[in-house]
């Protein structure tokens, strides 16, 4: 989950879906991203974001969608790129009786321990590179834990 759902979260819902169809193990996770906010709602991701990823030969037909409460409900784990949306996660977790779903920084993942990843949107290509670097390390790391 991120900010606006168009640059971090659809990079890194790319990159373990990537992940998990390569090790086979597609069939046991349900994969998805959103937004903390309502500001890109059915929009693509960044073209900045896409070329990214195309560069790594990952497509996405993503589109920004929403956080639901529906999601507390159904996902096990719902990872965060940064402090700010780990607050507002938490605050919405907490009006939910039934939240079961395990919320943290994906960043608490990273080999590398850079716990935050930062919004690329008012940076460069390069910016980009560095949040789908940092994704490929956390999701590899994430994968590799037992669940």
């Amino acid at each position: 989950v991120s900010l606006g759902n168009i640059c971090r979260s659809p990079i890194a819902e790319a990159v373990f879906r990537k992940l998990v169809t390569d090790e086979k193990v597609e069939n046991k996770w349900m994969t998805d991203s959103a937004a903390v906010s309502d500001w890109n709602v059915g929009r693509c991701p960044d073209a900045r974001a896409l070329s990214c990823l195309r560069n790594h030969g990952i497509e996405t037909a993503h589109k920004a969608r929403q956080i639901t409460k529906e999601d507390f409900q159904t996902f096990d784990y719902i990872l965060c790129m940064d402090e700010s949306n780990l607050r507002d996660l938490k605050r919405k977790s907490n009006q939910l009786k039934d939240c079961k779903a395990k919320i943290e920084l994906l960043g608490t993942y990273d080999p590398q321990k850079q716990l935050i990843i930062e919004d690329p949107y008012y940076g460069s290509e390069k910016d980009f590179e560095t949040v789908y670097e940092q994704c490929v390390r956390c999701c590899k790391a994430f994968l590799e834990k037992p669940h």
